[in-house]
């Protein structure tokens, strides 16, 4: 398998025979990179910032169906406190088996790709669990004892100059090594299933009565089901399933990592959680499979300039992480565009801009285990140009209307561009947007998590839509050894 090796400068002492090297910059902006076909990136950027530019290689990477180390979802649990306590406590005999250091209280340890001088087994085993290429792991001795204080991911340029030969070698080990095998998932017993919804949350995926309905509905297929809040994090253990109904951040991404740590069914998975939640992972995604979107540029600091001239005006300018129509902005002016374009880099390296594409309506296509499960026209909102409004003066959002039909009402060209986008993320619940002008369809984006409301995406199948939604979930409890499994005691 080829080895790209990313790095955010150019280092004259860094040669690695086997393997191509070239910089974030010019991985991000050069879209041959993405004709790498199954390549594995070793990405030695700084990754901590959110949307930087090594938080960007990595994700891009996947997008372009390649290999990175660290992914996206180890970037993610690192910014997780509730990962580093349990990585901590996973650790700690080991720490006190291996670690050897008198000189002070505290100890810092460099791994360079699993490997140190001195602590190697410590060091595979914390590669093992954090597949980060370069890490520096702090420790600190509180009454004779070691444990795990703080864990970073570092760049390049904080290697001292006399590790440079041993991150060389380092390097050339991995290159060698097969790819880490697939994490092992847990098992579960009987068939309960918690729906988590945040009841404090402005804009829920789904409404009272949508929650209700999910939860009658449980029973005709098999299982129990139950309402549970973000306060019941130490309670996961007790469920074989997980179905999300609240906006998957802070601590209700803590949920869903955990959920699938432990093997149990979950929706939305932590994978697709990621995927979907970046407009530029997206735009590539999308390019690569040949997927009709609106003409789009990825823009960063070094190509605003060819913005207007390729899409023309007006135009749309989005942060890759908004939602709800937030963070998008339509530019009329290129005085505009300047003063949108600096205030969206300083949240991100990268932006997306798009061709305006006015239209009364978007077609939404729920697309749920790979098969379409309700489609509508969601109109835009009264006297605006998207979905969703700010009111004026407060937070408060004002809606287009919903109207739902029946799979075989909608263009055939709608339907199968939405399932087959939504396939290239996964196989749990999507909600595929998309705009039709005459006879084109373009497909806009991918969401997790999409909008369930009684009344609205329910117009047409009604109960039936909530049995077919907790249907699958009883399927794949049943698939997750034969359904049978021992429970962890708790």
């Amino acid at each position: 398998m080829k080895t790209i090796v990313i790095t955010e400068q150019s280092y004259k002492w860094l040669e690695i025979p086997d393997a191509t090297v070239v910089t974030a910059r010019h991985y991000l902006a050069d879209p041959e990179h993405g004709n790498e076909g199954n390549a594995r990136v070793l990405n030695l950027c700084r990754t901590g910032r959110y949307q930087g530019r090594g938080y960007y290689v990595s994700l891009l990477a996947e997008a372009r169906g390649q290999r990175p180390v660290p992914d996206v979802k180890t970037i993610e649990d690192l910014r997780s406190e509730a990962h580093l306590q349990a990585l901590a406590d996973e650790l700690q005999s080991l720490i006190q088996e291996t670690l050897v250091h008198d000189e002070s209280d505290r100890f810092q340890l460099d791994i360079y790709l699993g490997k140190h001088v001195s602590h190697q087994a410590l060091a595979e085993h914390i590669f093992a669990r954090v597949r980060a290429p370069l890490l520096r792991v702090l420790f600190v001795r509180t009454e004779g004892s070691w444990r795990l204080d703080g864990l970073h991911v570092i760049s390049l340029s904080d290697i001292p100059q006399q590790d440079r030969a041993f991150l060389i070698e380092a390097v050339k080990s991995f290159i060698a090594e097969n790819p880490a095998p697939k994490r092992q998932s847990g098992k579960r017993d009987r068939p309960r299933i918690a729906i988590l919804h945040d009841p404090n949350e402005p804009n829920k995926p789904s409404n009272d009565e949508a929650l209700q309905r999910l939860v009658k509905a449980a029973p005709l297929v098999g299982l129990e089901a139950e309402l549970i809040g973000p306060e019941a994090l130490e309670r996961l253990p007790e469920f074989d399933a997980l179905f999300n109904r609240a906006s998957p951040e802070g601590v209700i991404y803590e949920f869903i990592r955990q959920a699938e740590s432990l093997g149990m069914p979950v929706v939305d998975d932590p994978e697709s959680v990621l995927k979907c939640g970046n407009k530029v992972f997206m735009q590539e995604l999308l390019n690569r499979h040949r997927i009709a979107t609106p003409r789009t540029l990825i823009a960063h600091r070094g190509n605003v300039d060819e913005i207007v001239p390729t899409l023309g005006l007006p135009c749309v300018l989005k942060l890759p992480d908004s939602g709800f129509g937030l963070d998008v902005v339509k530019i009329e002016s290129e005085d505009n565009l300047r003063k949108e374009a600096e205030r969206f880099f300083t949240k991100s390296e990268l932006i997306i801009a798009q061709e305006w594409l006015p239209s009364d309506f978007d077609w939404r296509v729920g697309v749920y285990d790979r098969r379409p499960l309700f489609v509508a026209k969601y109109y835009m909102a009264p006297g605006h140009w998207k979905i969703i409004r700010m009111a004026e003066g407060d937070q408060e959002m004002v809606e287009g209307k919903t109207e739902a039909m029946t799979i075989g009402e909608a263009p055939e060209q709608v339907i199968n561009t939405a399932v087959r986008a939504a396939n290239l993320i996964g196989r749990g619940l999507y909600g595929a947007d998309l705009k039709q002008v005459g006879d084109r369809v373009y497909l806009i984006e991918v969401n997790i998590n999409p909008n369930i409301d009684a009344g609205n995406e329910d117009q047409v199948l009604g109960e039936a839509m909530y049995r077919e939604i907790l249907g699958v979930f009883a399927r794949r409890i049943a698939e997750t050894a034969g359904g049978a499994a021992q429970r962890p005691e708790t």
